[in-house]
């Protein structure tokens, strides 16, 4: 069984005051990109930052970041609309407007630390329908169980087509705590068909991306999700983090997808990919 890494290389919270190797910008974002795909990544999941490093949604920004990334190599580009919880719901589903091959979305409001992320119904079931009638596949992220619940009510609506896509989202303080019970739990919840990764979030993350691709999950890596590569130290860059996560998929005989197998696995609309 092949599995996806996805490679997600800023997030919407860690400075470089945090880890000087966080990419923030474009260059630096398509560079890191770049260099994970060589090391076995075939998603790179974006978050866009500002001149000042703020997260933003402009579409500028993320034009040219996907524009940097397509010129240095093939990578299936994910867009966050999480974007960031200063970014208006309204800003951040404009992002598919651009059509990438995948995008996040968020099923529900929820408190995200110490502020709220704000995913109004109504809004979500407007992303979802622009997602379907642009093609772009929707990488739903779900915090928390009556997410999952959520998700499955779009389905039913006709708004999401299965196999759905899933991130089971562990250790986010308002979400589901990172224990392996939590994860167990979610992944029998999930449709029989459905495909689905674990993303978790600081210490936790070694040890739920190892149980996740023991359960048959594709996995996450990057500093996005933890700034560390072991206790103490800070992982230089983003491929230090791909490759360990390579190096676990591996010691599982599990072989690593390339891009085009990550598009069949997926299901990605006919031609994603092929003018990347």
């Amino acid at each position: 069984m092949s599995v996806i890494i996805t490679v997600a290389p800023t997030g919407p919270i860690a400075t470089k005051a945090d880890n000087p190797a966080l990419p923030t910008q474009p260059v630096e974002i398509a560079d890191q990109v770049a260099a994970a795909y060589q090391a076995g990544a075939a998603v790179a999941h974006l978050h866009l930052r500002d001149e000042r490093d703020r997260p933003t949604a402009d579409l500028d920004i993320a034009r040219r970041t996907i524009d940097l990334i397509a010129e240095r190599c093939p990578i299936l580009v994910q867009l966050s609309t999480g974007v960031g919880l200063s970014v208006p719901f309204e800003e951040r589903e404009k992002l598919v407007e651009l059509r990438p091959a995948m995008a996040t979305l968020n099923p529900c409001s929820m408190s995200f630390g110490a502020g709220e992320f704000l995913n109004p119904p109504a809004g979500v079931r407007r992303l979802a329908a622009r997602m379907q009638e642009l093609g772009v596949k929707p990488e739903l992220e779900i915090y928390d169980t009556g997410h999952l619940d959520a998700c499955l009510r779009l389905r039913d609506e006709g708004l999401l087509a299965e196999p759905l896509q899933f991130s089971i989202v562990l250790g986010v303080r308002g979400g589901m705590a990172a224990t392996p019970d939590n994860l167990m739990m979610m992944v029998r919840r999930l449709p029989a068909d459905a495909v689905w990764q674990v993303i978790a979030i600081g210490r936790a993350n070694l040890e739920l991306t190892s149980i996740g691709l023991a359960l048959g999950g594709n996995c996450r890596a990057g500093l996005e999700d933890t700034l560390h590569l072991r206790k103490g130290e800070l992982s230089d860059g983003n491929v230090p983090l791909v490759e360990r996560a390579r190096r676990l998929a591996e010691g599982l005989d599990r072989e690593v997808a390339d891009v085009t197998r990550a598009v069949l696995k997926l299901q990605l609309a006919e031609g994603t990919g092929s003018f990347l």
